[in-house]
């Protein structure tokens, strides 16, 4: 395993879909913390993951308190935010962390931010702009992580098919 891909409260069924796809391709692990805004056999859900639920290693929770208290250990957790003062690309990331994201309306709760300044991470944007879409940011964070893992595991090399 990689990462730990943590949605907390997440709302809308396609981006939780791509997220799992993103979650089934790299080998993280998918934490749903509830309430969730959508059924797990929403078919939107189902056909944004597209074929990947069954390489899907996914668990879900009551609270963010309850994932903090089973895996928390003081430097395991990276909490992504538009209000943090740290660049995604300026963390170093452990094989296993815990990559947090909040609900598309809202993000992550203020409390829970402050409670963990200094492990918020933020995606740089341009201006005024309030934020990339959550599938994308969990993809961003995702892939700079492994990115300064070397990629393990991957296949990092491939090859255009001939005609």
């Amino acid at each position: 395993m990689a990462f730990n891909v943590v949605l907390v409260e997440p709302e809308i069924p396609q981006n939780a879909g791509n997220i799992a796809r993103t979650c089934a391709v790299t080998g993280c692990k998918l934490h749903l913390v509830r309430p969730l805004g959508f059924e797990v056999s929403d078919k939107y859900l189902k056909r944004a993951g597209l074929d990947y639920w069954q390489y899907l290693d996914i668990t879900y929770y009551d609270g963010i308190e309850e994932v903090l208290a089973k895996y928390y250990n003081g430097n395991n957790f990276w909490f992504f935010s538009t209000k943090a003062k740290n660049v995604h690309s300026d963390v170093s990331y452990k094989d296993g962390d815990f990559l947090v994201f909040g609900k598309e309306t809202k993000g992550l709760p203020e409390d829970l931010l402050k409670a963990h300044y200094d492990e918020c991470v933020r995606l740089p944007m341009m201006g005024e702009l309030r934020s990339l879409n959550l599938s994308n940011s969990v993809c961003v964070g995702v892939y700079e992580g492994l990115r300064q893992l070397g990629y393990p595991g991957m296949k990092v090399e491939g090859e255009i098919p001939k005609r």
